[in-house]
């Protein structure tokens, strides 16, 4: 429930595009903020959801319908929540937090049928009125630094990306070798102050980086072997143990909405699959982190290393080993 001074209520976004989204909204009573600066992430939302419906038939999931009874705690915030699936599609998935002119938060993914080894959509983004704090990329399924093969299929011809938006969004500071592990050569990885411009910017490399996707997802061609259909499902696998047990956004829903409801929406909302596409645990994939007492030490980095500067080449090849 909201606490003392709010009113709590649910509604159904019916007049957008997308009007399956559902809206979990608690109200401070007598409220008389306006409109802030801060910039809202619904037309990226509804560009996606557009432009995809051009491309492929798409089927709600309505996974959304079980967090009806959310609430939000922190004033005056809107929790905006959709799914789909589609042929190629395991889920299409979209968490928009609009606290008004306080916060933005976008979380956007779309993750392919394991018969396929696309990489994994994906748009973190952070906003307040002063800054913000920005991933954007296609997150490798397979291995990008090592693996050649897997780079060259789909990011040789996405490296234009970079010189594109690189003085836009410089990098954005030190990423863990942990966590390196999970993005790819052409990731926008950026903090900025607030401003029209600037956001402006982000809605063209938003649409950029999603239409690539949607094109490297109209030519994927389905997978018959099952031992690489097996690897990308442990793949993908893999990568929702990580986020689930370690995105930095988590410690901000459980403020918003208590540790039993942000879990429960990070299992079957955000990282569906996490129980239905293998039994492994995080330790399994993860070793390191692996306490005395056997549970999971908290810490982002175990290894110690990280990276200031971006850490591939203009072609995408890993140099992070002779960067200082």
């Amino acid at each position: 429930m909201c606490s003392s001074g709010f009113s709590f209520s649910v509604a159904l976004n019916s007049s957008s595009s997308w009007s399956n989204t559902r809206s979990f909204i608690c109200k401070e009573r007598n409220n008389k903020f306006g409109i802030g600066a801060t910039p809202s992430y619904h037309k990226f939302v509804e560009f996606a959801m557009d432009d995809i419906k051009q491309r492929t038939p798409i089927r709600s999931l309505n996974l959304e319908d079980k967090f009806t009874s959310t609430s939000v705690i922190n004033g005056k915030t809107e929790l905006n929540l959709l799914s789909y699936e589609a042929p190629k599609i395991r889920l299409l998935r979209s968490m928009w937090i609009d606290g008004n002119e306080a916060m933005q938060v976008l979380d956007f993914a779309v993750f392919s049928e394991v018969a396929y080894d696309l990489p994994i959509f994906c748009a973190n983004f952070f906003t307040s009125s002063v800054s913000n704090i920005i991933v954007l990329d296609l997150n490798p399924l397979h291995d990008v630094i090592g693996n050649q093969q897997y780079r060259e299929k789909y990011y040789r011809t996405l490296m234009p990306l970079v010189p594109k938006y690189e003085e836009l969004f410089p990098w954005g500071g030190k990423i863990t070798s942990e966590s390196l592990k999970f993005f790819s050569p052409i990731v926008i990885w950026t903090r900025f102050s607030s401003s029209q411009a600037n956001h402006e910017a982000l809605f063209e490399a938003f649409k950029d980086f999603y239409e690539a996707w949607l094109e490297l997802m109209e030519q994927a061609k389905v997978e018959t072997d099952a031992s690489k259909i097996l690897q990308n499902r442990e793949s993908q696998h893999r990568y929702l143990s990580w986020r689930t047990q370690k995105d930095p956004g988590h410690q901000m829903l459980k403020q918003l909405i208590g540790k039993d409801q942000a879990k429960d929406l990070l299992r079957n909302f955000l990282f569906k699959g996490i129980d239905e596409l293998g039994s492994k645990t995080f330790l399994d994939y993860f070793p390191e982190y692996r306490l005395v007492d056997g549970t999971v030490n908290e810490k982002r980095s175990i290894i110690g290393k990280s990276f200031q500067r971006r850490p591939w080449s203009q072609t995408g090849d890993f140099i992070g080993d002779n960067l200082e």
